[in-house]
């Protein structure tokens, strides 16, 4: 299910809106500024965020969906069916690092498996203000606990009614929380055609009204008697007035029924020669207007978003400095209204305002006035989640936060905002086809409509109904005109956001150079000593990518070298890894020749900062060497001023080593950074971790291939042999093929053969399979045996693999030869007249699959100087070709390599076999292992094979 009432099946409206009551009091309950509810899907162990409450859908994408194997807080609560409390940023940073490295942040959580019965249908999750212990949330927690429970319930019973219908596949649903203002501020929008007397309303003025659309009259006498009883005429005249071009210099300070302010605007937008069309706004204040009023005229930029995202206000020095009109920035997404804040860093920023309590701030590079003022937003609705409204919740009002729209004008639209007087640009130019009120193509439709954003001025596009909001937008002021137009005063802007419970307060100004921010003097001062700036402008997630490409121990380090001590400053840096209670020297750069070299070995109860660390499991940071030398007197130093940072590395609660960052200044760690910091090193362990078992595995296979892999090949005077093995380049490098030359009565048998996969475990059951043919080859034992008896033991052993094989058991004294096949290329015969062909002999499917198959045996003559050639697929196949094409060339190769003129004198057999593995040898891509075994006979006796 999609979650959306549009859905055919008659759970879904009924399943959304248990989710949205459990969510939207979860983080009451829970004492949360934001939460949601996790739902299993239909694809096997992947979860899917079914409910979003109080944070902007497409700002948490990443987290929409989540494997159940995952090492995440709501994966464990899935999977174990326990309760994750994390009460901190430190507790998550310790339990969850590669989380923590995502969402470095200061906040505190609760995760609670949704059961019903004997099912684990999901997680209910809380974001809450960070506390010092996860005691003083152990009311709150036990709360959602109780609420999780009769969710789990009611999910028990409407499966009960409808099976397998418990499930969520879609987007995830964005709630506003319940709010805490007591701000009614509504505005809805309108169209008139004076030829028809046609007069539409979008559904937030329906609502504003209190006026359903199967009640209007769809007259222009009901609209105005509607808005104001007693102004009606009034408002009948102004508008025939706009009708001929002359709509009112101000706005309308009307009066309803119960004597409370509404505010009408008009303007005409018309494409000559067709009579002009009348477009209004009809503006209920509330409370609010005196607040925005003052917030008008102060110096600096000041805007207000909502928790999802929606912009609810904006003062005109804000509207200059954002490049965008005011009556193109209310209303509307931020990151519709002002495109170019679509960066990384601004949505890092804009996370940790939404969830944590202290203000943000940051600087931005704007882009020039030109681009900002001109280019058009992005088409409504594209990458959005569904709103309430789409789920059809009876709820979805009032989980919206109060009783007016959830589009939540908590701020509301001061005069100024909602209205002004037409501009020449609005009244010159032709109206786009939304203007002219044709119906908004798939891609402007956007979302359903939505309860949820009653209210909002997309509502009315949402719902192909009457014109949307950017349909019957206000055109510019003309204090906004000179907003879009005014130039800049500097490259950077400087941002400050303050968190509250329904709304981020946003100031803006413009800043010169990024040493005019709020952090102060030190950002300057390592500015201007060439310091990167530091854990704020650093994405945690680009360690992350750069540590999935290293596999081995001395990558993961180099890795560390290059990402994170330009990303915070760092001059020095050195890696110790935990080996049977003793940390040695992994990687070290930065520090004086020699001084780490005491060091390198150290017990695990030495009284050391680097040792420390990982006992306790606490990061250690020290602001300068004075410091240092303060907590551990007598600690050798290697220089005499700088500061320095300690950090385990523990992956999953193992203890995988410690790493030390070392700085040239004096500096102070800020929470942010050192939140940041723990959280990468949980990161680095992980990958080192992964290294140290990637390399053990890797030098156990590769020593167990190379016993298994022959020393030598059999010999017979009249018969040369080599052989070649080239293991892949991706995974542990090892993989099953093997060949072999066995004697059998009086003659050879040439074999080779293909474990499926790659690893210790394919290299074992090669060991196994080879032991197996020996065995039954040196019993001189028909084809068709060997080929039986072996795939008899495979079954019998049963591995969890199959394997190809082809046996030729060859008498080299007559050439005669007996062959049968298991599934593998068919080998090649090249004769001494240089023809080459593929010998296509029947076989049987490959072994450890049929305990019943039969693999016949072909007979074959092979003539002195002849040259026979098997190999396995890794010589011949390539992604994205056929394997026959592969045969062939392989085929056009050996009838080059093995000509006459090609062979030196003597043993020329291992030449062929160099040039036929040549390209295969010198690829830096090896998907697969490759092994080759040449045979050709002798009219003379020779010395022995090779």
């Amino acid at each position: 299910m999609t979650g959306s009432v549009e859905d055919a099946h008659p759970t879904a409206g009924r399943l959304t809106a248990l989710l949205i009551d459990a969510s939207t009091e979860a983080i009451s309950a829970g004492g949360g500024h934001a939460g949601g509810v996790y739902l299993r899907s239909r694809t096997p162990g992947l979860l899917r965020l079914a409910v979003l409450s109080g944070l902007p859908g497409p700002l948490f994408r990443p987290w929409w969906r989540l494997h159940a194997d995952r090492p995440f807080p709501v994966a464990d609560a899935y999977r174990l069916g326990v309760q994750v409390v994390l009460p901190n940023a430190t507790e998550t940073m310790r339990r969850y690092p590669q989380f923590a490295a995502g969402l470095p942040f200061q906040f505190g959580s609760l995760y609670v498996p949704v059961v019903g019965g004997s099912t684990t249908y999901g997680v209910l999750t809380v974001l809450r203000p960070a506390v010092t212990d996860a005691a003083e949330v152990l009311a709150e927690h036990d709360r959602v606990v109780r609420l999780a429970q009769e969710l789990g319930a009611a999910l028990r019973g409407l499966e009960d009614a409808h099976p397998d219908q418990v499930a969520w596949d879609g987007e995830p649903v964005c709630l506003r929380p319940p709010t805490a203002s007591t701000s009614l501020g509504r505005a809805g929008r309108f169209a008139w055609d004076p030829e028809t007397a046609d007069i539409t309303l979008d559904e937030d003025l329906h609502t504003l009204l209190g006026m359903p659309p199967s009640e209007f009259p769809g007259t222009v006498e009901a609209f105005a008697e509607a808005v104001a009883p007693t102004d009606a005429h009034r408002i009948l005249a102004t508008l025939r007035d706009t009708a001929v071009g002359r709509p009112p210099a101000l706005p309308l300070y009307l009066r309803d029924e119960d004597g409370a302010l509404r505010l009408l605007d008009l303007w005409n937008a018309y494409e000559p020669p067709a009579a002009p069309a009348v477009r209004g706004v009809v503006v209920a204040p509330g409370p609010g207007p005196t607040a925005d009023s003052a917030a008008d005229l102060l110096p600096d930029g000041v805007f207000c978003v909502d928790r999802l995202g929606l912009v609810v206000y904006a003062n005109p020095r804000a509207a200059q400095l954002l490049g965008r009109p005011r009556a193109e920035l209310v209303g509307r997404d931020l990151w519709e209204a002002v495109p170019w804040l679509r960066r990384p860093d601004f949505e890092d920023h804009l996370r940790a305002a939404l969830l944590t309590p202290d203000p943000v701030h940051f600087h931005l590079v704007r882009p020039s006035a030109q681009y900002s003022a001109t280019r058009p937003p992005p088409a409504q609705g594209t990458g959005s989640p569904r709103s309430a409204g789409d789920a059809g919740s009876p709820r979805s009002a009032q989980n919206a936060g109060s009783p007016q729209s959830a589009q939540g004008a908590e701020s509301p639209l001061s005069a100024r905002d909602a209205v002004s007087p037409p501009s020449a640009q609005d009244t010159g130019s032709p109206p786009s086809a939304q203007d002219t009120g044709s119906p908004p193509s798939a891609q402007d439709a956007g979302p359903p409509p939505s309860s949820q954003h009653a209210g909002s001025p997309q509502s009315a596009r949402d719902a192909g109904s009457p014109p949307s909001a950017q349909d019957i937008r206000p055109p510019l002021s003309a204090q906004d005109a000179e907003s879009a137009q005014r130039p800049y005063d500097g490259d950077w802007l400087a941002l400050s956001v303050h968190s509250g419970p329904d709304r981020l307060t946003c100031t803006v100004r413009p800043a010169s150079r990024v040493k005019d921010s709020p952090e102060g003097q030190e950002t300057a001062e390592l500015s201007e000593t060439g310091v990167s700036p530091l854990a704020p402008l650093y994405r945690p997630i680009a360690l992350a990518i750069a540590l999935t490409e290293a596999v081995t121990a001395r990558q993961v380090s180099a890795v560390v070298m290059r990402e994170l001590l330009p990303a915070f400053g760092g001059r020095r840096l050195a890696i110790y890894l935990l080996q049977e209670r003793h940390l040695y020297l992994e990687w070290e750069t930065g520090f004086p020749k020699g001084f780490l070299s005491p060091f390198d070995g150290v017990d695990l109860g030495t009284h050391l900062p680097g040792v420390e660390t990982l006992t306790t499991g606490r990061p250690l940071f020290f602001d300068s060497m004075e410091q240092l030398t303060a907590t551990y007197p007598g600690i050798p130093l290697d220089a005499t001023e700088g500061a320095r940072a300690f950090l385990p590395l523990i992956a999953s609660g193992r203890a995988v080593g410690s790493c030390i960052l070392g700085f040239d200044r004096p500096r102070s760690f800020s929470t942010e950074e050192r939140t940041v910091l723990t959280a990468l090193a949980g990161l680095i362990a992980h990958a080192m971790e992964k290294a140290q078992r990637y390399e053990s595995e890797t030098a156990l296979a590769r020593g167990l291939q190379q016993a298994l892999l022959p020393r030598r090949l059999a010999a017979h005077p009249q018969l040369e042999t080599t052989g070649r093995y080239l293991p892949g380049t991706a995974g542990m490098e090892v993989g099953g093929d093997w060949y072999d030359v066995v004697e059998s009565g009086d003659g050879l048998a040439l074999v080779i053969g293909d474990v499926q996969g790659h690893g210790v475990q394919a290299a074992a059951t090669m060991g196994q399979l080879r032991s197996a043919v020996r065995a039954f080859a040196l019993g001189d034992r028909p084809p068709d045996e060997v080929m039986s008896s072996t795939n008899h033991l495979l079954i019998d052993l049963d591995p969890g693999l199959f394997a190809s094989c082809c046996y030729i058991r060859l008498d080299p004294a007559t050439g005669v030869a007996r062959a049968a096949r298991a599934g593998h290329p068919p080998p090649l015969l090249r004769s001494p007249d240089g023809r080459t062909r593929v010998l296509d002999l029947p076989g049987g499917v490959v072994l450890g699959v049929d305990p019943k198959a039969r693999y016949p045996v072909t007979e074959l003559q092979m003539e002195p100087g002849a040259i026979l050639a098997l190999y396995t697929d890794g010589l011949v196949e390539r992604p994205g070709s056929d394997i026959d094409e592969g045969i062939t060339a392989l085929r056009v190769a050996l009838a080059k390599a093995g000509a006459p003129a090609a062979r030196p004198v003597g043993r020329f057999l291992a030449g062929v076999a160099d040039r036929l593995t040549a390209t295969a040898r010198h690829a830096l891509d090896r998907p697969d292992d490759i092994a080759l075994l040449l045979a050709t006979r002798r009219t003379a006796p020779s010395p022995g094979p090779h």
